[in-house]
């Protein structure tokens, strides 16, 4: 029997199988109801599911699904691994504490940082008791490009651009995407730096749609081998949710 594992995103729907802790289909929609989610209940045969969601919708599909099959829908109530400390738990989003959950699964024995590097960049840090007390929240890449073109009268529109590394630009989109790169890099460095230095058995978990982009700039760093590239980690820490339900 497998788990189902659905993260309704800000931008993708991740969807997941999960065997016991091993991943054993993934797949990601731009259509919240694209997915046939009763198919691969059947393909897979299906024995529990989690959904987790940034918005309060449900998809037509999830809630016809529910009528057939037992579903968990992960908010603020859910029984945790994590000691959640957060004034407002209510309002900590449900793909921050799954990725922390998913981190501590990953190094239950160290204190873990997670940067979640995808429409926001957040950074959120638990101990190693799995204590966790909150965390920050930042704009991504694409959105400082778009409040910089959006917040200006004359600033134009720039597409992020991977490869782009240089420290000045020799042009207006060049130095559009000097500010927003290195801008962020350096900020980036400032959250791991903070914590390296009070926790130096810290490990830092990079996920996200941009999580690949961060982990290429930060290999010359000196805390470059306690970062970790992890992108389905909000999967993985749901998965262990669904689990601890049951265990």
């Amino acid at each position: 029997m497998n788990n189902l594992v659905i993260d309704i995103g800000n931008t993708f729907t991740k969807i997941a199988v999960f065997n016991g802790d091993s991943m054993i289909n993934f797949a990601k929609a731009e259509d919240i109801n694209a997915p046939d989610y009763n198919a691969i209940c059947q393909k897979y045969n299906i024995d529990k599911i989690i959904v987790s969601s940034v918005t309060d919708k449900t998809t037509q599909k999830l809630s016809a699904l529910a009528k057939k099959k037992e579903i968990l829908f992960f908010n603020s109530l859910t029984t945790s691994p994590i000691h959640n400390h957060y004034q407002s738990p209510k309002t900590l989003g449900n793909d921050r504490m799954a990725a922390v959950v998913g981190a501590k699964k990953l190094f239950p024995e160290n204190p873990v940082l997670v940067i979640d590097a995808g429409t926001c960049i957040t950074y959120d840090y638990a101990d190693a008791q799995s204590n966790y007390y909150g965390g920050s929240i930042s704009l991504g890449l694409n959105m400082r490009l778009i409040a910089l073109h959006k917040q200006t009268k004359k600033l134009p529109l720039v597409t992020f651009d991977n490869n782009f590394d240089a420290m000045y630009g020799a042009n207006t989109t060049q130095s559009i995407l000097s500010g927003v790169i290195n801008g962020t890099i350096a900020e980036v460095t400032q959250f791991i730096n903070h914590y390296f230095r009070l926790y130096a058995d810290v490990k830092i978990i990079l996920c996200g749609g941009d999580a690949a982009f961060f982990d290429t700039r930060l290999k010359n760093s000196i805390f470059a081998h306690q970062i970790i590239c992890e992108p389905h980690l909000v999967l993985i820490g749901l998965n262990k949710l669904l689990n601890y339900q049951h265990d």
